[in-house]
Parts: structure tokens; C-alpha cells; sequence
């Protein structure tokens, strides 16, 4: 696990989000070796990882970037060289799991924190949580899964991190809620009926 703060603009303590983040993962049944990246950075930064990914412009949050695909097989790659005098030939399992990156914007979550998790330390928790769990598959794309995501993520946070100062999922919900009823609004567009 690598865990680094490139930005200078607000306080992040790397051993204690370090520390929450391998107790996710433990808690996620994640064992053996595995790579996992949280990096904290500054919103330029952030901006310019939304737009080219997302295509979303401005600084965000959270952004998590997980590796897609299969392992390489041991040993040199692309070019197949020998494994190495500590591993053996074609041994999968010897591999490390590589999850991928988890990006926090800290300046983001501290204008966020008033209105969501109450602290600053509370929304960088959840924001480290929140990123972890969808590099291991969650989404909260739909309803079934922003609820299933929410659950965990207040489970976990309970669990390694301690009571939060306020409740973020109350905010997230009336913006689902206020999304939707803006939809139900507007109806159907001339020619989609």
C-alpha cells in the first residue's frame, strides 16, 4: 500500500488513512499482498483527473481508478523473461492483487464537510472508504446500490473510524430524491413518447 500527500493547502495525516484504509480492506476479506494507491491531492490536479476521465469539468472529492484485467504472468513483461530466484515459474497466485488508486482532493472535502460530514477528518474518512469500496466493486449508480454502498460504508466507518459529526447519507439522499423529482417533473421530451 502507498499512501502520499501531494498537496500543501490542508493538514492529511498518511499514517492514520493508511491505517483505515488496510482495515477496509481486512474488513473487505483482502488478504495476502496487494497495491493499493490513496493519494491526497490539490484541486488543479484533481480538475484536470476529472476532465480527462470523467469528462466532468471542476475538482471533485474522490476519484478511484481501478486496474482492469488480468495479471501479467510472473516473470518479465511484455517480454517473458524469467521470474526471478523468488518465484516460480507460472505461480498466479504469487502475484499481488492490484486494486488500483484511490485520489482525494482534501481542500474539496474540507469545503464539503460542513454540509455533509460534519469534519473535515469525518469527510476525508468516508472519502478514503468511499473510494476503496468501488475499487472493489461497488456503485451507487442505482438506488440498490447507492443503498448497499451506504450501508457499508456506515459499517465500516462505525467500525475504523468512529461516529461521524454528521449524517453525509441524509444529504446525498435528498439530492437522489430532489434529482429525481426534477426528472418526474419535466416529463417526457416531445418525441420520446
Amino acid at each position: 500500500m502507498f499512501v502520499a500527500d501531494e498537496q500543501a493547502a490542508q493538514p492529511v495525516d498518511t499514517d492514520r488513512w493508511q491505517a483505515l484504509a488496510l482495515a477496509v480492506l481486512d474488513a473487505e476479506g483482502v488478504s495476502g499482498e496487494c497495491e493499493l494507491s490513496v493519494l491526497f491531492v490539490d484541486e488543479g490536479t484533481i480538475a484536470d483527473l476529472n476532465e480527462r476521465f470523467m469528462g466532468h469539468a471542476g475538482p471533485t472529492d474522490v476519484l478511484s481508478f481501478p486496474i482492469d484485467g488480468d495479471a501479467n504472468p510472473p516473470g518479465r513483461w511484455p517480454d517473458s523473461g524469467g521470474p526471478g530466484p523468488d518465484r516460480f515459474d507460472d505461480d498466479l497466485d504469487d502475484l499481488p492483487l492490484l486494486l488500483g488508486d484511490v485520489v482525494v482532493c482534501p481542500v474539496v472535502a474540507e469545503r464539503n464537510a460542513a454540509g455533509h460530514a460534519g469534519s473535515y477528518d469525518d469527510e476525508v474518512a468516508l472519502l478514503v472508504v468511499h473510494g476503496i469500496l468501488h475499487l472493489l466493486g461497488m456503485d451507487h449508480a442505482d438506488t440498490a446500490g447507492r443503498e448497499a454502498m451506504q450501508a457499508r460504508e456506515r459499517e465500516l466507518l462505525a467500525a475504523h473510524h468512529g461516529p461521524l459529526a454528521a449524517d453525509p447519507w441524509a444529504a446525498v439522499a435528498a439530492e437522489a430524491a430532489a434529482a429525481e423529482a426534477e426528472a418526474e417533473a419535466d416529463g417526457p421530451t416531445e418525441g420520446q413518447g
